[in-house]
């Protein structure tokens, strides 16, 4: 059985010594956040990850969730792990203590949602789709709808989901056609269905919120006319507690690739009582605060994806003896060396490890600013990180999922044919990582969001976010050292790169005005190149903080030197195609012959 063992050292180096300056603590409503007590969050939630979410992983995926005339049995453990979830805390970290929250910061929730996805990603969607809700509700409800539901939601005993997709819509939210229908009372009758639908039914809470989108029937056509219902599973009573059963039920759950265990449900709304959250027909709004929660939450199951592949194929490629060190045998007293010291092996695993380090700081970096645009007392200050926070998250979730994808399926490679067997739970990961890159907007609409809504965005100021910081660093490194271009190969490497950005990002500003096409033909390649280009602005970071040393052994940071340097000259080179496919245009892909498809 597989098993996970959380990397609290690096989570460590990332909250602490990567970006010193970003320290939570230093928020308003952060200050109880020591390091004592930051030690203390990780530690409790590494516990909970491997020794109650791990073990029921692979399990979990065997059985899957099982549908029953309306209601979902969720596999065997899940039930008292999600008691062991709420009771401790977790499903009130970030939320607001006005409501019973503990309101961590979010760079320190993101690394705790990193372990619980890397223990058990599908068990995580449960607690991970109330958050979203919560989200919005927190934002955007009324004072008494915000007082009746979310001490609930927050203590855990009742969960949230968020009801999008309908069978003939999915990213064109303007065709739902769900409808609302005023009632006596204030509230609403919403009838229609929606499918895809994450943890819409289950038996781990009382009670299920469902966040509706649906239409008024004086609407205005396309998106322009949605509003926000939350749609209880069970209607409270007088006391708050579930009372009668509420007109939403599940129809069905979807039989899947992947995440098996967690409900994937078909939710039929007849009549259901609806309470409109904000204002009618200013549903997109609200919708869009839980999809950018749950978007960088879709990002960190690609990280959590990164480390549990490559933490399963390093203990896989210590133990396995296949064939001999090209050198001659590194183990001569054995039959075979183990297949760590092949150099195609080497470099699947340092490819996997860069890909979770540095999806790491990334989602940190982002998560960090999120902080300061919720807590800094400069207006300025907060909406600067805010822009960082829009501009960076259609790259985290679309990069970090396709890595994600992409380094689950390099740990079965280097399991072999032991891979693509069950035994070892590398070939469910692969599985469980897919959903990841077409959940909450694919990524090639992450792509487009950057190169259509961020890049245009107020004449360029959410870029200018990024690019002036990295430019600023870069200078001042190179001032710092009194060494000149050429001198320093890695800040070389991300003053090239950098460049090539800036290039890029004009180019495609340049043709898209003319021929929309041409913006969209370079989209996915320009999310690519500019992820790498903040991976190696990160991992240029990285490099001077390890040379600093610190508290953690000193091998962590040879191992953090060593890592950078294979992420130098092994990957960012990816960058030279990226650029190169981007400046080709789309001549070859719009020329061609649709009857030739």
């Amino acid at each position: 059985m597989p098993t996970y063992t959380a990397p609290i050292n690096d989570m460590k180096f990332v909250l602490r010594e990567l970006m010193p300056e970003n320290r939570e603590h230093a928020l308003p409503g952060a200050e109880d956040f020591s390091d004592d007590v930051v030690d203390a969050v990780l530690e409790e939630a590494a516990k909970l990850s491997e020794e109650v979410l791990a073990p029921i992983n692979q399990s979990g995926d065997e059985e899957g969730c099982k549908y029953s005339d309306g209601d979902v049995i969720t596999p065997a453990g899940f039930i008292d792990a999600y008691r062991q979830f709420a009771e401790g805390g977790w499903t009130s970290l970030g939320a607001d203590p006005e409501y019973g929250g503990q309101g961590i910061p979010h760079r320190i929730g993101v690394l705790a949602q990193e372990m619980f996805g890397s223990a058990n990603l599908a068990f995580s969607m449960y607690p991970g789709l109330s958050h979203g809700a919560y989200e919005a509700l927190h934002k955007w409800g009324s004072d008494a709808l915000k007082q009746r539901f979310l001490p609930k939601l927050v203590e855990g005993v009742w969960s949230g989901t968020m009801c999008l997709t309908e069978p003939h819509c999915g990213t064109d939210l303007g065709l739902i056609r769900t409808k609302a229908e005023p009632l006596d009372d204030g509230s609403y009758a919403i009838s229609g269905t929606k499918i895809f639908i994450s943890a819409g039914e289950h038996d781990l809470t009382d009670n299920i919120l469902h966040l509706v989108l649906a239409r008024m029937p004086d609407a205005p056509a396309g998106i322009k006319g949605i509003s926000l219902f939350l749609v209880p599973k069970f209607l409270p009573d007088n006391a708050d507690a579930p009372g009668d059963r509420n007109g939403a039920v599940c129809g069905a759950i979807e039989a899947k690739m992947g995440i098996k265990a967690s409900s994937t449900c078909v939710m039929n709304f007849d009549n259901a009582v609806g309470y409109l959250i904000g204002e009618p027909h200013r549903g997109m709004r609200a919708m869009f605060t839980m999809m950018n929660a749950a978007r960088l939450g879709v990002g960190g199951q690609g990280l959590s994806i990164c480390e549990a592949s490559y933490q399963g194929a390093v203990a896989y490629a210590r133990e396995r003896g296949q064939g001999r060190a090209l050198k001659g045998p590194a183990f001569p007293d054995k039959s075979a060396d183990p297949i760590l010291v092949h150099p195609d092996v080497r470099k699947m695993l340092l490819t996997m490890r860069v890909n979770a380090e540095g999806g790491r700081a990334l989602i940190a970096w982002t998560a960090a600013e999120l902080d300061v645009a919720e807590r800094d007392p400069d207006p300025a200050r907060r909406q600067a990180a805010d822009d960082f926070v829009s501009l960076l998250t259609p790259i985290v979730k679309a990069y970090l999922t396709d890595v994600g994808s992409e380094t689950a399926n390099v740990g079965v490679q280097v399991f072999g044919g032991h891979g693509y067997i069950r035994d070892h739970g590398m070939e469910q990961l692969i599985r469980d990582a897919r959903i990841a890159q077409i959940y909450e907007g694919t990524n090639g609409v992450q792509a487009m969001d950057l190169v259509g809504r961020k890049m245009p965005a107020h004449t360029g100021r959410y870029l200018r976010r990024f690019f002036h910081p990295v430019a600023d660093y870069i200078e001042a490194s190179y001032a710092k050292s009194g060494s000149e271009p050429g001198t320093n190969p890695m800040m070389d490497a991300l003053a090239k790169v950098f460049g090539r950005l800036q290039q890029a990002t004009g180019v495609i500003a340049q043709r898209g005005l003319a021929n929309p096409d041409e913006a969209g033909a370079a989209a996915t390649d320009y999310l690519r190149l500019f992820a790498l280009t903040a991976l190696a602005y990160l991992w240029c970071r990285a490099v001077d903080a390890a040379q600093k040393g610190g508290t953690l052994p000193p091998e962590f940071y040879r191992a953090k030197l060593n890592t950078a340097q294979f992420f130098f000259e092994r990957i960012l080179p990816q960058s030279s195609s990226l650029f190169a496919a981007i400046m080709a245009g789309a001549g070859s892909i719009m020329a061609f012959d649709d009857e030739d498809f």
